[in-house]
């Protein structure tokens, strides 16, 4: 990977698991536990100028970041309900990039993302430890990728994805000195 792969890729590109065993499912659903403060402690007492940084070249400012999480994490939730109460369902996809855009993405406070994701992932780990090992079998399938994606594959999936963006955050805290 090249300099500015790595930075839009701190942790690397999500692999998703051949073989999945209930103790790596148990550790993702609890990564997902923490994220709400984890990222808390990430952007915590920066000022409005550093979140408006964008974490690399062409890249979104830590505000975006954060609102990025909630409105994802939210989609994701929504997706797991779908694939455990349908057969099968294909999802809505949306656009991420203009969803950054948007002025709650691009301006509001980040405390307001912060607090729904705390709400959002409390609600969200309930549910998932409520599942059985089978109903982690059940799919979904994107339109933009035409494949039926596991709930399995989805979590770790979504477990990646909170911890690459933590480290979009915490990277350029530390390139930066903050």
């Amino acid at each position: 990977m090249n300099e500015r792969e790595d930075l839009r890729f701190p942790i690397g590109i999500f692999t998703a698991v051949e073989q999945l065993n209930e103790e790596q499912r148990a550790q993702w659903i609890e990564v997902i536990e923490r994220l709400p403060e984890e990222l808390s402690a990430a952007a915590a007492g920066l000022s409005d100028e550093q979140l408006d940084t964008p974490y690399r070249d062409g890249g979104w400012t830590i505000r975006q970041v954060v609102h990025h999480l909630a409105d994802s994490h939210m989609n994701s939730y929504m997706r797991f309900k779908l694939a455990v109460t349908e057969e099968l369902p294909t999802i809505k996809p949306y656009y991420e990039d203009r969803w950054a855009e948007l002025s709650d993405g691009a301006n509001a406070p980040i405390k307001l993302s912060l607090t729904l994701l705390k709400a959002l992932h409390a609600r969200w780990v309930y549910f998932l430890k409520s599942l059985r090992a089978e109903q982690f079998e059940c799919a979904f399938v994107h339109p933009e990728h035409g494949r039926a994606m596991t709930l399995n594959d989805a979590l770790g999936m979504y477990a990646w994805h909170g911890r690459h963006h933590i480290a979009h955050i915490t990277g350029l805290r530390n390139r930066n000195g903050w």
